[in-house]
């Protein structure tokens, strides 16, 4: 059993409170007590866009070793602010503009009115990868004929049937691909269908992967070796899902690149101790709709990303209450629902 301390809120989040405090103060310092603002907005950017993606991130955690879960808590926090949230926009502009990476990384630091624009132009490859790869996340979970616990009832009891058959999410999914193709702009419907099928794609693929490992280990219960590795690309690749449109979002904000990476690089901080809080402290367990709720954000996140390929932008604030609005919602219920239990007995 976990020892009380070892869960106490002050131990799991004082470490990205110090950071997030050190990273004030940097900006501060270099950019002025004007720019302290815009930081607080980005960090509170980032933990309202991927509060639901901690949940997730929590219940994948549980299932892995220790040393995993440090892993994914140090080396995948540098993962997540550097790579996904520096490093994969620029490669996404390179793609994009044909630029070279040097040249593209000087957009960035020197110019970064022109990077931001640039950026915005590879928008509909953002949307089309992240929108898809997030609704497969959350069809894959509601259409699953061994889910027995459905907190929209009769619509979840509905979609779990359809986990009778195999192929019907791939069937699903590359008919979004189609319709995408049929209707999106001309100028990018060839890269729209390209990204959509590799969003899809690589949800199958590391399905395939993690099943394959965990095949191998099923007699064991926490996942180790292969399986633990499978896991571990899955939420880093699950976090850049959740963070690409979170960039984009965030030039709307400022142009400057390092103070988004710092904004946005603190908000990933609490994000992570949010997950080890649900983890060690099993709230997953406690609130039974809690994993339902931040699904059902992710799905609508999925569709808000793949109407933007039709221009058509809801306000950012909106866009970031909705994992909060369905994971408090589902926090409710399943309060509610235990209460009632209990007067039952």
């Amino acid at each position: 059993m976990t020892k009380p301390h070892a869960i106490h809120p002050l131990r799991i989040f004082l470490v990205s409170a110090l950071l997030t405090l050190s990273l004030g103060a940097w900006v501060v310092s270099t950019k002025g007590a004007a720019a302290l603002w815009l930081f607080t907005i980005l960090v509170i950017l980032e933990v309202t866009f991927s509060f639901d993606n901690a949940v997730i991130n929590s219940r994948i955690l549980t299932r892995m070793s220790k040393f995993w879960q440090t892993l994914f808590l140090t080396v995948g926090i540098i993962f997540a602010v550097f790579i996904i949230r520096f490093v994969l926009p620029i490669i996404i502009v390179m793609l994009s503009s044909g630029h070279g990476f040097m040249e593209v990384v000087d957009l960035a630091l020197n110019k970064p009115t022109l990077y931001s624009a640039t950026l915005h132009e590879a928008a509909p490859i953002i949307n089309a990868f992240g929108g898809t790869f997030l609704l497969m996340l959350g069809i894959s979970y509601f259409m699953d004929r061994e889910k027995d616990i459905h907190w929209l009832r009769r619509f979840e009891k509905y979609l779990s049937k359809f986990g009778r058959f195999e192929n019907f999410k791939i069937f699903v999914m590359l008919l979004v691909a189609m319709i995408l193709y049929g209707t999106a702009e001309s100028a990018h419907r060839e890269i729209v269908l390209v990204a959509s099928i590799i969003g899809t794609v690589l949800h199958i693929g590391l399905e395939l992967f993690g099943d394959y490992f965990s095949s191998r280990q099923s007699g064991t219960k926490l996942l180790v070796g292969g399986a633990a590795f499978a896991s571990f690309v899955y939420l880093n690749i699950l976090d850049a899902s959740f963070s690409l449109d979170g960039v984009i979002g965030a030039f709307a904000i400022t142009n400057d690149v390092l103070l988004i990476m710092a904004g946005l690089g603190a908000g990933a901080l609490w994000v992570r101790s949010i997950t080890v809080y649900l983890t060690r402290t099993g709230t997953l367990a406690k609130y039974r709709y809690l994993e339902h709720g931040a699904h059902w954000a992710i799905l609508v996140l999925g569709i808000v990303m793949l109407v933007k390929l039709y221009h058509i932008e809801l306000p950012e604030w909106f866009v970031g209450s909705i994992g909060l609005i369905f994971v408090a919602t589902a926090i409710i219920s399943s309060v509610l629902e235990k209460r009632r239990e209990d007067s039952v007995q």
